[in-house]
């Protein structure tokens, strides 16, 4: 694909996205997602070549005007999409796949100091939402979903959905999740297990009462 076709395809998938864009001159002018993964092309260009120094200065340049730090030897598929994005984090050995979407505050990045593969790996049509933390060396599985938040350390499979700290799957093998922006509309299992441990509390201070009504409450 043409270096314009590109360009026209990455606003494409903004207007797909976000219901606030108006038209494509304020988008190619006022989106700093766009202009982080169009400055990341570059960046990446020149790491493909070994010129690393130069790689680096143009991601932190890009950085610098965007908010978003995309590592120059991150590989991006296409169609990919940053909504708002500042504070957005990619590491150098991720790989995204095409049609991701990642909100603002995401990290995609390592555990350590290991060597090697050490960032994430996400599959195509993943979501991504707002602050979740990625770390490590694993994969966020096709069409998955990893909530608003979430800290995810192990493997999260295609089509799931995974949410609280850590993150765990609360959504496998059903439909096709939703690639729209209702990502704060997602199952809880912290807020799930306090409704839990409140009933057992309620529960108990119903039996304390009983006890107490049949004098059987030892004081």
């Amino acid at each position: 694909m043409g270096f314009f076709k590109r360009m026209r395809e990455d606003m494409d998938v903004v207007f797909e996205q976000d219901p606030a864009a108006r038209s494509y001159i304020e988008v190619m002018l006022t989106y700093s997602g766009l202009h982080a993964v169009w400055g990341h092309r570059i960046a990446h260009a020149f790491y493909k070549r070994k010129m690393f120094f130069l790689a680096r200065l143009i991601s932190q340049i890009s950085r610098f005007i965007t908010g978003i730090e995309i590592h120059p030897g991150a590989k991006i598929g296409r169609r990919f999409f940053i909504d708002h994005g500042m504070g957005v984090v990619i590491g150098e050995t991720c790989e995204i796949g095409d049609n991701v979407t990642v909100f603002q505050g995401v990290t995609l990045g390592g555990t350590g100091k290991e060597k090697g593969k050490r960032h994430p790996t996400v599959k195509d049509y993943a979501l991504i939402a707002t602050g979740a933390k990625v770390l490590g060396s694993i994969t966020i599985g096709e069409n998955a979903k990893v909530g608003g938040g979430s800290v995810v350390l192990k493997d999260v499979p295609d089509h799931a959905t995974v949410v609280g700290i850590p993150g765990r799957v609360v959504k496998q093998n059903g439909e096709k999740v939703r690639r729209d922006l209702d990502h704060h509309k997602i199952p809880d299992p912290v807020a799930d297990r306090c409704a839990h441990l409140q009933r057992e509390i309620d529960e108990l201070r119903a039996e304390i009462a009983r006890m107490k009504e049949g004098k059987q409450y030892v004081d």
